[in-house]
């Protein structure tokens, strides 16, 4: 199910975020996991519109961030991905929004995977300063209406 987030579910939201971060991003050390949670729960959730997928047996297993029609992260626990939470939450910003984008990592092949499969195509490509990493710019449009 999907719901609005509320500020209780930080926690949970916040342990989603660092075991799929640990994953998706294995170049990140554990300091920068560390301040890159803190601004997650000090800086931009407070600014972000945000969208929490609950699963039948754990609240908060992913979420969605949204800043207009940027998508500031997607999330969902790796032990309930592969099973369309992912394509739900994305669905749910998507549907009232004309188009989509983000910046995903190179190295993350299962993130780049999923939104190729999506519909985003690569508009830019860049280097993540505080990592050094890869970073591509990605865009989502409806697709035409017949």
């Amino acid at each position: 199910m999907i719901r609005p987030y509320q500020e209780d579910d930080l926690p949970r939201l916040l342990a989603v975020w660092e075991e799929a971060t640990v994953l998706a991003h294995p170049f990140m050390d554990e300091a920068f996991r560390s301040e890159a949670k803190r601004q997650i729960a000090e800086v931009f959730m407070p600014i972000t519109e945000n969208w929490v997928w609950d699963a039948p047996d754990r609240p908060v297993a992913g979420f969605v961030a949204m800043l207009g029609d940027e998508v500031g992260g997607l999330f969902v626990a790796p032990e309930l991905q592969r099973q369309g939470a992912g394509r739900a939450l994305l669905d749910h910003v998507a549907e009232p929004r004309d188009a989509l984008e983000l910046d995903v990592f190179a190295v993350n092949a299962v993130g780049r995977a999923f939104y190729q499969k999506y519909g985003f195509r690569l508009t830019e490509e860049k280097v993540h300063d505080e990592t050094g990493q890869q970073v591509l710019r990605l865009r989502w449009t409806h697709s035409p209406r017949a």
